[in-house]
């Protein structure tokens, strides 16, 4: 049995300046609840919703890539920047929603 979650995400261009709007949708697992990591960036980092909602989506679809391809040319240098970022992200977060 797997714990993982599965969402979909659309993205639909939104003012185009050609008459047909492009769009795309994919679909993703993930073993975290994506709508708790989102709550907890709204109330916990100092960004306003629409900054915590896109940095929590982000992270999420950038992190289990990066792990999965972690010795890549791509991501090898990224790596231990990103960890760090991580690191300190869900530290602010968690002492931020201890002290609330």
């Amino acid at each position: 049995m797997s714990n993982k979650k599965t969402y979909r995400i659309t993205i639909e261009e939104v003012e185009s300046p050609s008459s047909t709007a492009q769009t795309m949708q994919f679909e993703f697992q993930d073993r975290e609840d994506l709508f708790k990591i989102v709550k907890n960036l709204k109330k916990g980092c100092e960004l306003d919703a629409t900054q915590a909602t896109r940095v929590g989506v982000a992270l999420r679809l950038l992190g289990p890539v990066m792990m999965i391809n972690r010795k890549h040319p791509l991501f090898a240098d990224f790596m231990p920047h990103f960890k760090t970022f991580m690191q300190s992200l869900k530290n602010t977060v968690k002492q931020s929603l201890i002290d609330k």
